[in-house]
């Protein structure tokens, strides 16, 4: 691919595939999934710093899994750094998962299975390095995958502010210059990831932010199966902490998921584009396997039946203009900070 690309100038019904594969020429092989092919969006960028390869990925919703072939050589294997620009996303590999906000960072070995999700538009850099080089900044552990370093904090604010900055001057950096940028990222990076191993149930559950328990609920929605226990495994976390941080929010887990749901459900009934589903069809897909408790659910929340909800006539609100999209083109001058 050219070392840059957008789906600016192409054909809207050519734009996921033009996409698609730009990112295969980077990726390798990898199967994709894109929520909304008609209004597909997004940009890729490469460039060279220190001799790596620093990627610039933004589009719009799309997940993907990525199956490494089993003969890959440990000397080929790259150890991909991953920083999230805007958007929320998730990181999921070797059993581990890592939702990351703008300013967060993970780690992905090339040669393991891999997944990414994301329900919106998003960007993130990835900086691919060989993985017995970053070995060696290790001394020899095994550097963790799908571990979250936040940016919100401390080293990992100074390792986002760093990688962004090596992204904005990778063109204007000679080659010395860009070497010993790199070297100064992997020391903050290791020592980031240091401190977390080593600071890791000491005192307490981990510092697990709501926002990613949010988004793991949101994402799972759909599925009846949703409870406590699986929430709080995939955070890492006990049900009994899972339960406190609800309850300093004044809700219990069941009662925050049941909300979200009914109004998932209150959106739809309100759709006049999905007409042609039935109430119960909408109640069973956002998670409800009985038709009375649905109803009954929906007129506490709301103050009317869902019958009633799908017949009103809604106002149309003022039509709102689209969401500015983070394409290459501006975030080259974007503020990360």
């Amino acid at each position: 691919m050219a070392e840059s690309f957008s789906t600016d100038l192409i054909p809207a019904a050519d734009r996921m595939d033009a996409w698609l594969w730009n990112a295969r020429q980077v990726c390798g092989d990898c199967q994709f999934q894109v929520h909304k092919r008609t209004s597909f969006h997004g940009s890729i960028e490469r460039r060279k710093v220190g001799g790596l390869d620093l990627t610039l990925f933004s589009s719009s919703a799309l997940s993907f899994h990525k199956f490494p072939p089993f003969n890959v050589q440990p000397d080929s294997r790259a150890c991909i750094v991953i920083t999230q620009l805007a958007g929320l996303r998730q990181y999921r590999q070797d059993g581990k998962t890592a939702v990351l906000s703008k300013g967060d960072t993970t780690l992905i070995d090339s040669g393991l299975p891999w997944t990414s999700m994301c329900s919106g538009d998003c960007a993130r850099l990835y900086l691919r390095i060989p993985l017995p080089f970053l070995e060696s900044r290790f001394r020899g552990a095994r550097v963790p995958n799908a571990t979250r370093i936040s940016g919100s904090r401390g080293l990992g604010t100074t390792l986002f502010n760093l990688m962004t900055s090596l992204y904005q001057q990778a063109g204007q950096l000679t080659e010395e210059e860009g070497a010993a940028a790199v070297d100064a990222y992997l020391r903050i990076l290791t020592a980031c990831v240091g401190g977390s191993r080593n600071g890791q149930g000491k005192t307490g559950p981990p510092a697990v932010p709501f926002s990613q328990i949010l988004y793991y609920i949101n994402q799972h929605l759909t599925e009846a199966t949703l409870c406590p226990a699986e929430i709080a495994s995939a955070a890492g976390i006990s049900v009994r902490h899972l339960h406190r941080l609800f309850s300093r929010r004044g809700s219990t887990v069941n009662d925050w998921i049941r909300t979200e749901r009914l109004k998932r459900c209150l959106q739809e009934l309100s759709d006049p584009r999905i007409r042609g589903k039935s109430i119960t069809e909408i109640a069973l897909y956002w998670g409800f396997n009985d038709s009375a408790h649905f109803s009954h659910s929906f007129k506490k929340q709301f103050g009317m039946c869902p019958r009633s909800a799908r017949s009103r006539q809604w106002l149309d609100p003022e039509p709102k203009p689209a969401p500015a999209f983070l394409s290459f083109s501006n975030l080259r001058h974007a503020n990360f900070g």
